[in-house]
């Protein structure tokens, strides 16, 4: 049967960047995806210029309206990522919400973003509103180590605290939390930085049971713009096919951002010239290249299951 995917995420001409690093991925996996522009660059904002627009929550609901017009408002998933309105983002709650009330087993993915490193790059007002409406109503959500701290409340600095964040994050809706990047030291060296996952589960008996798993990623000394919505794509994606297997979906997710992210640096290098830095232009992600590592990606990094 075939899976629908709303995708409400940021749009760029130039480069692999929200809907352009979600829907491609996406469809070659074999989802159907309806993209809606939270806003529309001429390019990402790690250029030195970039010009377009930002689209409204009346606009978005008017497309949105026109959606249910032709009756076609029928999905499993929701996905979306950055945005820099408050209005814009309630009206995508409001849209969850009236989708989940005619579909009951869609799952919204969110990637919440509001910042990293310490500080924000988004406006402080859409803080709450993610907090006390968006997470509430997310069933899959994708933070870093930054943004899960500011949603909690509570600092990460053992594994344990990262456990006790990702159980505040499940406390406040969401039955599967992926912190995507953390400042704890890795077990395998300094090159290697952890990201962590819980997935709550309801057993045939009722009972619930919670599986977490730590993976160890290799670092990459280039700024990438985009991985976060291949990520929280790929994982809608690998999450669809291992529902009840966190485990197995991190490592196919991990494994196909590795893939994409090794063949984009190298490309970036040879482009740059040996002892140069790679420019902007030239770390655009190699997405239609990637193809076949995105359809059946090569496990290269294995989860640990921590309980």
């Amino acid at each position: 049967m075939e899976c629908r995917v709303l995708s409400i995420q940021s749009h760029v001409v130039r480069g692999y960047v929200g809907n352009k690093s979600a829907s491609f991925p996406l469809q070659v996996l074999g989802f159907e995806v309806d993209s809606i522009n939270s806003v529309q660059f001429s390019n990402h904002t790690g250029y030195s210029h970039w010009r377009g627009q930002v689209l409204t929550a009346d606009e978005l609901h008017v497309l949105y309206e026109g959606i249910k017009l032709n009756n076609v408002h029928h999905y499993d998933y929701v996905l979306t990522g950055y945005t820099r309105d408050t209005s814009f983002l309630e009206m995508v709650v409001d849209i969850v919400q009236e989708l989940k009330r005619a579909n009951p087993n869609l799952v919204y993915v969110c990637d919440p973003v509001l910042g990293d490193h310490g500080s924000m790059y988004v406006p402080q007002n859409l803080y709450p509103v993610y907090k006390n409406k968006v997470v509430p109503v997310a069933d899959i959500i994708t933070p870093n180590q930054f943004e899960a701290e500011l949603l909690t409340g509570k600092n990460i600095t053992t594994e344990k605290d990262a456990v006790e964040v990702m159980d505040l994050l499940h406390a406040m809706g969401p039955d599967t939390v992926v912190i995507t990047s953390s400042d704890l030291p890795s077990r395998l060296g300094d090159r290697f930085l952890v990201s962590l996952g819980s997935q709550r589960q309801v057993r045939p008996d009722g009972s619930r049971t919670t599986q977490r798993v730590r993976m160890e990623v290799h670092k990459v000394d280039a700024v990438f713009v985009g991985t976060g919505d291949l990520f929280a794509a790929m994982l809608l994606a690998w999450t669809h096919h291992y529902p009840n297997d966190l485990k197995m979906a991190c490592e196919k997710t991990f494994s196909v951002m590795h893939h994409v992210i090794q063949r984009t640096i190298s490309y970036a290098h040879e482009l740059a010239g040996p002892g140069r830095r790679p420019s902007p232009p030239q770390l655009e992600l190699r997405m239609v290249q990637s193809k076949a590592d995105i359809e059946d990606p090569a496990i290269v990094l294995k989860a640990t299951v921590i309980s």
